[in-house]
């Protein structure tokens, strides 16, 4: 089995800054796709940011230019800078990680999600 552990949400004032981690332990064989979705209140689960095993990156359009995705694969995890934070990136926010068994089986996980408020 696998286990997501994410940390670093919080509140934050207009403008200002997060950086969202997300750890992956247990049988990992390979890591594939590394993501950050969130969820607003009343809202559907969206994807903010991606990075692929090659090292591709994949953005929102409303988070260009402020988020970063980054991995550590030694360290089975993956980041999110969030720079230039508004009150519409207030949301719940989710890593998801998708890890290749030994047999090349591919499984999908998502971590407990963090909440990101923004509010002045």
């Amino acid at each position: 089995q696998v286990q997501l552990v994410e940390s670093g949400g919080g509140l934050v004032q207009p403008g200002g800054s997060l950086r969202l981690s997300c750890a992956a332990s247990g049988s990992i064989f390979g890591l594939n796709t590394m993501g950050w979705y969130r969820q607003a209140p009343g809202k559907e689960r969206e994807l903010v940011a991606s990075t692929s095993s090659g090292g591709s990156s994949n953005y929102a359009e409303s988070v260009l230019g402020r988020f970063s995705i980054s991995r550590d694969n030694a360290e089975n995890t993956v980041y999110l800078q969030m720079n230039s934070l508004e009150l519409e990136d207030t949301a719940v926010y989710y890593c998801n990680v998708r890890i290749q068994r030994s047999d090349a089986t591919i499984d999908n996980y998502w971590g407990q999600g963090t909440q990101v408020t923004v509010s002045s």
